[in-house]
């Protein structure tokens, strides 16, 4: 009866260590020498096991008896898929059917055999790509060690990217490789539909520390002769935006303190209903673990390195920073920095950075500022302002109730409240 194969045919006539599926493959690769030879080899080993015919991607239904039973599998019996088949060319379909039925016959509780047969071409597919992953773990792991050809070993990390084989320790390759190979590899995966939007993410992870450098030194340049985009009050502020713009909680209660905390809110104040709520600074997937990050903590990541402080936050760096945010492929951000659309995109985070700001103003008001006689009425009528509009309207409420005491602030909170525009965890 002919084998059914399940690794590509150049990866089945791969010499040791190169065709080992066994536990014994990562020692071997340790004990093996760096050199331009074996590192071509490791090249030549990925390259064959990227040389599987292109199939059409057959989607992966997992029923919740799918998950079961591979679970099962997995913590049973999947340890002697090596023991049964220790090298690429006696990985076999029939290898894998055998050994699972013969654990099924013996399995406690007991796996139908209608059961297994339902799940088997599914579970086949899953275990033969958890055996190339871990193969090419270990190649990855033992390239990224000493590499000679740079530009070779970036080729075959993109190429794992593009055909989702290890791609996570290809992008950690990438990194380690740096600049320019690893940079100009990343710079492609970020922008390449073939890769899952999660390798996409840790690249752009990769990228921004690859390129932090060239930040921090823009950064470091002043913004003399550029064109703000802030008011000038705003401008002044020594907190910066890596600390979320957050005042200090031993600042004192001073007229200074006071007359610029009050100058702030006046400056950021809405003359308008907020067509969009400002995030809340922090991101916490509290209802769903899975949930993914949204695309603006990544924008958010790239403004703050290029403007960490409000005075830094110009016209021109905006742009830089709208080109190196389309640049890395962030989702959503506009190709062209000169476009309408890239016009109202730096409006929309101009308005997200004065709500930041004006919110950490209220908080510092609320939190930190005991005598009441030092924000009465002018903290309460701003802050009904900002609620009333819906600009930071949570941070604005928080301040009214800590200061919950004072005739002013529950006149305001009644008004609010009568109007439906408390936010929903304050009514």
């Amino acid at each position: 009866m002919t084998a059914h194969h399940l690794l590509p045919a150049d990866m089945r006539r791969l010499p040791s260590p190169w065709n080992d599926l066994t536990s014994e493959r990562k020692p071997a690769l340790e004990e093996l020498a760096h050199t331009e030879s074996t590192e071509q080899a490791a090249l030549e080993a990925l390259t064959a096991a990227l040389s599987r015919s292109p199939t059409s991607p057959v989607p992966r239904v997992w029923s919740d008896e799918s998950w079961e039973l591979f679970d099962r599998i997995r913590h049973e019996v999947g340890y002697q898929l090596a023991q049964v088949m220790p090298t690429a060319d006696q990985f076999t379909r029939e290898g894998i059917v055998d050994l699972l039925r013969e654990w099924a016959g013996t399995a406690q509780p007991p796996v139908p055999s209608w059961w297994l047969d339902d799940q088997l071409d599914l579970i086949v597919g899953v275990l033969t790509d958890q055996a190339l992953d871990g193969w090419a773990h270990d190649v990855l792991r033992w390239l990224q060690q000493k590499p000679y050809d740079e530009a070779g070993v970036a080729a075959a990390a993109e190429r794992c990217v593009e055909n989702g084989l290890a791609s996570h320790d290809a992008v950690n390759l990438l990194h380690a490789l740096g600049t320019p190979h690893g940079e100009q590899a990343l710079l492609r995966v970020v922008q390449d539909v073939r890769a899952s939007d999660s390798n996409r993410s840790q690249a752009r992870n990769a990228l921004m520390w690859l390129r932090r450098p060239g930040y921090d030194a823009r950064a470091q340049q002043s913004a003399q002769g550029e064109h703000p985009l802030l008011p000038p009050v705003v401008r002044e502020l020594p907190y910066s935006w890596g600390a979320g713009f957050q005042w200090p909680a031993e600042l004192p209660e001073s007229d200074e303190n006071i007359t610029r905390a009050r100058a702030v809110l006046q400056a950021c104040a809405p003359s308008q209903p907020t067509p969009e709520p400002v995030p809340a600074p922090s991101w916490h997937s509290y209802e769903d673990e899975d949930e993914e990050q949204p695309a603006w903590l990544e924008v958010r990541t790239v403004m703050r390195e290029l403007m960490p402080y409000a005075n830094l936050v110009t016209e021109e760096r905006m742009t830089e920073a709208t080109r190196e945010c389309a640049l890395l492929g962030i989702p959503g951000v506009p190709g062209d920095p000169d476009s309408e659309e890239a016009e109202r995109f730096v409006q929309h985070w101009v308005t997200w950075i004065r709500g930041w700001i004006a919110g950490e103003v209220f908080t510092w008001l609320g939190m930190y500022v005991d005598d009441d006689t030092l924000v009465t009425p002018w903290a309460m009528e701003l802050a009904e302002r900002y609620a009333r509009f819906g600009f930071v309207p949570d941070r604005a409420v928080s301040m009214l109730r800590w200061h919950d005491t004072v005739p002013r602030s529950r006149e305001a909170l009644a008004r609010l409240a009568a109007e439906g525009k408390l936010p929903s965890e304050g009514r």
